[in-house]
């Protein structure tokens, strides 16, 4: 019988990992569940906020919200944006799906690995889905101008990129988006998927929202539900010139926000300073579990600038059975990629966590390989290993901040703000 008490069987079912609350329900009560699965922000709200959410969740409950385009032209406001060129949905997943049914007409190209709904969604509507596979050797690092050829040999008539990538973590400089989307001007549409922008730190400003609005057939997405921790909520946005916002919008249904969502749009500009706090953090974080993960012998941990790393194990190990380990015997929650497409097993995605939380994950880890594996697991010292040189291979030998003057600035907080963990290189 498993420690926690977890049926395991629940992990094998559908082609997505298992919700948080199937499995906290099925360890019962008592038993805490250490979340490595799902990318959420640990650090965002705080207390303090959840604290103020508590106080008027009746009221939130209660009363219906205000109609999507009042609670848009407020998050617009917030963020310095003009609330023609947003559409505010229940989720960048409701965005995809309508992105698909109104924009999509003939096939679209994706790199893959990466989100799975962008290139299931488009299948499921019986259109072209064109998937570049990006290489291991390369540590899943997309090379734009092979994409484009890719691209115009298929004839896709859609293209979309996801940065920072999910499983992988790469982060594409925002002057090389720009010249991606310029490159495709020609298309139906290019689509830069931006959920997981926020946690770089590689450049000052890294979005490429401000120059798809004055774009003819470009598209940013964002995911407050990813940046804020709030994955329950459901709440994300698209940038785009007012032509496509405004088509986008106008097939959104007029309830199609909660009160929830409501009451954190009001409450973000009273709280930037923690939003910034709980970035850096995640930073540090990073680095620190990125160190702990190399210390595993035979473990390859790819360079990340998302709040997630992707890992190779080493062959002997069984991503499914280490999966089900850690949680029926540590409590512990991992995402296994063997369902995502260009990944195998072999592979796992595992969110950045506080280092007390990592420590969990190591042991537990290390008592896998040791019930099921003789050879030594943990070496001395990280900065010996060799996939410390692997990992400075894949690293971008350009100065991101080397950036040319015409470059449109950010328009929000951040212009003129005095943080500088986020502006640091990749480290």
């Amino acid at each position: 019988m498993a420690r926690t008490g977890i049926d395991t069987s629940m992990l094998h079912k559908g082609s997505h990992s298992a919700s948080y609350f199937d499995v906290a329900r099925a360890a019962g009560e008592g038993v805490e569940i250490v979340d490595f699965c799902i990318p959420c922000n640990p650090y965002f709200p705080t207390p303090e906020m959840f604290d103020e959410l508590s106080r008027d969740l009746k009221s939130i409950l209660k009363y219906y919200p205000s109609d999507s385009a009042a609670i848009t032209k407020k998050l617009a406001s917030v963020l310095g944006l003009h609330p023609q060129t947003v559409a505010m949905a229940n989720g960048s997943t409701e965005l995809i799906t309508w992105i698909d049914h109104l924009l999509i007409k003939e096939s679209v190209a994706i790199p893959i690995p990466t989100f799975g709904r962008w290139t299931d969604q488009p299948m499921e509507t019986g259109k072209r889905v064109d998937m570049f596979p990006l290489q291991e050797r390369d540590g899943f690092r997309l090379d734009l101008e092979e994409y484009v050829e890719f691209i115009r040999e298929r004839k896709s008539r859609v293209a979309v990129v996801c940065n920072v990538n999910n499983p992988d973590g790469h982060y594409i400089p925002r002057r090389d988006v720009i010249r991606f989307m310029d490159t495709l001007s020609d298309l139906d549409l290019v689509v830069v998927d931006e959920s997981f922008i926020d946690f770089s730190d590689a450049e000052r400003y890294p979005s490429v929202g401000p120059d798809a609005v004055i774009r003819p057939n470009a598209v940013v997405l964002k995911s407050l539900g990813k940046n804020f921790g709030l994955h329950g909520i459901r709440f994300g946005y698209m940038l785009a010139n007012p032509a496509i916002a405004g088509k986008i919008a106008k097939n959104l249904p007029k309830w199609n926000l909660n009160s929830l969502a409501e009451k954190v749009v009001h409450m973000i500009q009273d709280h930037e300073m923690e939003y910034e706090e709980s970035l850096r953090l995640l930073s540090r974080d990073r680095r620190s579990m990125g160190r702990e993960l190399q210390r595993i012998q035979g473990l390859t941990v790819f360079p990340s600038q998302g709040n997630f790393f992707l890992v190779k194990l080493p062959n002997e190990w069984s991503g499914v059975a280490l999966r089900d380990y850690l949680v029926a015997n540590h409590g512990i929650m991992t995402r296994e990629c063997g369902n995502k497409l260009g990944m195998t097993s072999q592979f796992m995605r595992l969110v950045v966590r506080p280092a007390g939380d990592v420590d969990r994950l190591v042991d537990g880890m290390l008592d896998y390989a040791q019930r099921f594996h003789s050879r030594s697991v943990y070496d001395g010292d990280p900065l010996e290993n060799v996939r410390m040189d692997t990992s400075r291979r894949w690293a971008d030998t350009g100065a991101y901040d080397d950036q040319p003057e015409s470059l449109l600035q950010y328009p929000n907080h951040r212009a003129g703000g005095e943080y500088t963990a986020r502006r640091a290189a990749v480290g």
